[in-house]
């Protein structure tokens, strides 16, 4: 069956609505991701079949009845991520980071036996800044940013609202929708661009660090630079679920007779 896919930027809609922060319905933001990926069908008169060929995890079955969720479960939180597009989750790494690796920052469930939003957030941000670094460096920079972890008060900026920033700069930064970052001005003269590609992240991550008034010089640039690390980690994770899907394709189909 076919997967019901999400970018980065719908998933985070998404949890902000969840929140009462956001314009869309959990439900509108599934239906409008499905209808840009199913144009034919919807021009064919086909959605019908096509929707029933679609696998649906319970928690967004739970979205589509119910337009909201009362927390999540680890297992919830696995099988949203894992509809995020170039994301691959599993249950064993959700147990050992919210139990041992980033237990001090997620803390035990805060709705309930289920996890909030944000600590669904910071788990996607996780999964994703992992593309990028170690633990320990994850670790430290949540310091920076997240401060003390049992106050949330004291976060530069929350975990569902970092996740929305970086998913949403990025595909500003991805118009075309190619999955790679659109850096504008290369000299064909010159064999390297690493300069202008780092330029190009950094100028975005800094004109909303620099909207953040409240924050002061310090902080701003912890944030951009935060925002610059989830940018390179997402665009990773491309290029990661790219190199797996053709070593599988090695693996299986060498010796196939």
């Amino acid at each position: 069956m076919e997967t019901f896919t999400l970018t980065r930027k719908e998933m985070a809609i998404i949890l902000l609505s969840l929140k009462g922060r956001a314009t869309r319905s959990p439900l509108t933001v599934l239906q409008e991701a499905w209808k840009k990926n199913h144009q034919a069908d919807m021009e064919h008169g086909t959605s019908l079949s096509a929707f029933l060929s679609t696998h649906l995890p319970p928690v967004l079955e739970k979205m589509i009845k119910h337009n909201r969720v009362e927390g999540f479960s680890l297992q919830d939180i696995v099988s949203l991520g894992n509809q995020i597009e170039y994301t691959n989750m599993s249950i064993t790494s959700m147990q050992n980071w919210v139990k041992r690796d980033f237990k001090d920052f997620l803390g035990s469930p805060k709705v309930g036996k289920k996890y909030s939003v944000d600590q669904a957030a910071m788990l996607f941000i996780i999964d994703d800044l992992k593309n990028c670094l170690d633990f320990e460096s994850i670790r430290k920079l949540f310091e920076i940013i997240f401060q003390q972890p049992d106050d949330e008060t004291d976060d530069l900026l929350a975990p569902a609202d970092l996740y929305a920033t970086y998913s949403r700069l990025f595909e500003e930064l991805d118009a075309n929708n190619d999955q790679l970052l659109d850096v504008q001005g290369h000299d064909s003269g010159k064999r390297n661009h690493d300069a202008l590609t780092e330029s190009t992240i950094r100028q975005k991550a800094n004109q909303f660090a620099c909207s953040m008034e409240h924050l002061n010089p310090q902080q701003r640039e912890a944030v951009r630079n935060m925002l610059m690390i989830a940018m390179v980690s997402v665009q990773t994770a491309y290029f990661h679920s790219l190199a797996r899907r053709y070593l599988n394709a090695t693996l299986f189909l060498h010796n196939l007779n």
